[in-house]
Parts: structure tokens; C-alpha cells; sequence
């Protein structure tokens, strides 16, 4: 089949885009408030996009409740932090709790029963249970174009640059992150996941080593 994405006229019951451009990780955005009020949310729309330096992006879409973004966004560019937290496939419920609509203040990281832990160059704190933890410095937010018709879903992509780095020292092993110890989830299309299970290696063709 084929369908012109900008009158999405694909004659199928629910949208196919999201899940086409799959695996899409997670980022699990946790920051606070101006006063000092902790927020969690999950964003698949998240990746990495720089190496030097290190940075990274989330991206929003919509309304959400009766503020005119998300809480995460609202919070990263008010303080200029945040932190991005590793799903892994032992918090794949957690993380489907702080996808639930609260009021501006709720704590999700305590909603989904998740512990706090202080990070070491920025004020949000990471999920102490995720075995990963990217600290990073808010750069700056990016407004995308309107679809015609649907002003609701306005979009916002926001930049952060990491700055500090958490590992749990179990899931190195010999000298490398081994995914497949965490088993990270991924986000797909409609309300369907899935978990790293397998890894394999592939050198490029002309790679000396």
C-alpha cells in the first residue's frame, strides 16, 4: 500500500507511522519543578544525537491536561535540567505508571514506587533502580511546524547536554555495557513494547581491527 502522510488517508483503523519507525528507545525523563517538585515521564520520541559533545533530545506533542505542554518540558526549560533514565524490562511496569495523567506537582517517581537518587551535577534525581542515568544540562527547545488543522498537537523538541554518566557496575562486563544484562525496552506502534534480548556484533567492512 501507500498513503499520502500528510492527509494520512491509510483507510486503517488506528495510525501505522509509530510503529514503522521501531524500536524507538525510551527516555525517561525525570525533573523538578521551580519548587523543587519532582516529575517522571517516559518519551519515545528520545535518542541521542551528538557524540562530541554528548547530547540528546525528547520530543513532545500536544496539550497536556490544563498546562500547555508537558510537565517535563515546562520543568527542563524553567531550571535547565533533567535527567534521561534507562527502562529496563524489571521496570517496564513502573515506567507504564508514570504514564498516567496527574495534576502539575505529582510526584510520579513516587506514584510508580520508585526510589529517588541524588544526582552529582544536576538537582533532578535519577531513579535509583535503573541501571543507567544520563545527567544532562537543558541547550535549548526546538518548535516544530503545526499541522495544518491540528493545533492541539503542536511539537517541541528539547536538547539537553549530558554531563554526567551512571552505570551500575553489574552490567559491565569485561570493560562493556552489556545490554543484554538489563534488557532495555523499546517503544513500538499502537500500545505495544518490546525487550533487548538479543545482541550480536557487526564490523564494517573496512574496520582495521
Amino acid at each position: 500500500m501507500f498513503y499520502d502522510a500528510r492527509e494520512r488517508n491509510h483507510g486503517l483503523p488506528a495510525d501505522p507511522l509509530k510503529s514503522l519507525i521501531v524500536p524507538r528507545p525510551i527516555g525517561w525523563i525525570s525533573t523538578i519543578d521551580p519548587q523543587g517538585r519532582v516529575n517522571l515521564a517516559p518519551y519515545s520520541f528520545y535518542n541521542g544525537v551528538s557524540e562530541f559533545p554528548p547530547m540528546v533530545y525528547f520530543a513532545i506533542t500536544g496539550k497536556y491536561g490544563d498546562t500547555p505542554t508537558k510537565h517535563s518540558q515546562m520543568n527542563a526549560e524553567a531550571t535547565g535540567e533533567f535527567v534521561v533514565n534507562m527502562v529496563t524490562d524489571e521496570l517496564k511496569e513502573a515506567m507504564n505508571v508514570t504514564t498516567t495523567m496527574v495534576p502539575y506537582g505529582v510526584d510520579e517517581m513516587r506514584l510508580a514506587g520508585l526510589t529517588p537518587a541524588p544526582s552529582r551535577l544536576v538537582k533532578p534525581p535519577r531513579v535509583a533502580e535503573s541501571p543507567v542515568a544520563l545527567e544532562c544540562k537543558y541547550w535549548r527547545t526546538l518548535e516544530m511546524p503545526v499541522d495544518p488543522g491540528r493545533p492541539d498537537m503542536q511539537a517541541y523538541v528539547v536538547f539537553g547536554q549530558v554531563v554526567g554518566i551512571h552505570i551500575d557496575d553489574r552490567v559491565i562486563k569485561d570493560g562493556r555495557v552489556d545490554v543484554a544484562a538489563f534488557k532495555p525496552v523499546a517503544r513500538l506502534g499502537y500500545s505495544e513494547y518490546t525487550t533487548v534480548n538479543a545482541v550480536w556484533r557487526m564490523r564494517r567492512p573496512d574496520d582495521p581491527r
